[in-house]
């Protein structure tokens, strides 16, 4: 008996100098593979995160990380505590959100991955309205066209134009949109007028890099025409849209975002239209964390609101994948 306190002490006494920011700062070089990039998303220095990580492999006696010019990549043991990790992480969440919600409150940072166009001409000026209801709640919102990795936490929730067909996530539809073939007015004024698809050979194009595609469903070009001659390649909508404008040539946009552009005016309408699909993806462990519902409800909601602008009436919807609900 005396032998078994004895050894409890011990363990408590070794507990007792375990420092729960190191652990934090072990998950978030885990996911990010790199000091710089974990430091700034915890908003430290990555010599305090450097330290960390190597008070944490001396009190647990192995070694975490490999380290290389190319980055931090986890060992055996490393993968072994990462779970671990995630599982705490898990657990803190729950319990926060149970406190939160005994209290009424909703708190707390929610990072929102999604295309810059949705960000920026749909969701960001309507996003204050959320933060009004709940003060307390942190919204962070990056941008681009890239697929965001919700089990290494690159986002809360992402919104996406592909739903995934595997891994622990929970999917829903938040709304097909429309996309059209556009060019500025003054473009159309200068250049050979255009009647029919034969016409388009004699124009030139704005578009996406092509061998920089993440997602296939970007890929408009070779749905028109495979020989288009492209004038102007960008990763990003915002330059192919300003480009466009300037009368670089024509371009596929969608009509939420032209939506705010009078200056130009869609080409062939009957002939050349695309419809694409918003998807808003959630980790499993997050979907019923009061933080996290409360943005997928006001997302869901606002674009409820919004349906036309994404897809004019009368327009064929594309078939639902049947997915679980957010």
């Amino acid at each position: 008996m005396y032998g078994d306190y004895i050894a409890t002490k011990a363990r408590e006494s070794h507990m007792a100098d375990f420092d729960w920011n190191h652990l934090r700062s072990f998950l978030a070089v885990a996911r990010c593979g790199r000091l710089t990039t974990a430091a700034a998303r915890l908003s430290s220095d990555h010599t305090t995160l450097s330290r960390r990580i190597t008070k944490l492999e001396q009190f647990l006696g192995a070694r975490l990380f490999d380290r290389s010019p190319e980055g931090y990549a986890l060992t055996e043991h490393g993968y072994q505590l990462c779970k671990i990790a995630e599982d705490m992480e898990r657990l803190t969440d729950t319990a926060v959100d149970k406190i939160g919600g005994e209290s009424g409150k909703v708190k707390g940072a929610v990072r929102i991955g999604c295309p810059d166009g949705f960000a920026s001409y749909f969701l960001a000026n309507r996003l204050h309205k959320l933060t009004d209801t709940h003060p307390g709640l942190n919204v962070q919102l990056i941008t681009g066209t890239i697929a965001y990795s919700l089990s290494k936490r690159e986002a809360d929730i992402a919104i996406s134009i592909s739903a995934p067909s595997e891994g622990r996530l929970v999917t829903c539809k938040l709304t097909d949109y429309r996309l059209g073939l556009y060019a500025s007015r003054d473009y159309l004024r200068e250049h050979p007028s255009i009647r029919t698809r034969a016409d388009l050979q004699a124009h030139r194009f704005v578009g996406y890099v092509g061998d920089m595609l993440n997602f296939e469903e970007l890929n408009y070009r070779d749905e028109i025409e495979k020989d288009l001659i492209s004038s102007l390649e960008s990763t990003s909508i915002f330059t192919q849209l300003r480009a466009t404008v300037g009368g670089a040539g024509l371009c596929v946009l969608p009509s939420f975002i032209v939506h705010h552009e009078a200056e130009l005016v869609e080409v062939l309408s009957d002939e050349i239209c695309f419809e694409r699909s918003f998807w808003l993806i959630v980790h499993e462990d997050l979907k019923d964390v009061a933080k996290v519902r409360a943005v997928i409800s006001f997302i869901r909601d606002e674009i409820a609101k919004e349906r036309a602008l994404f897809l004019p009436p009368g327009l064929t919807s594309v078939q639902e994948r049947p997915k679980e609900k957010c």
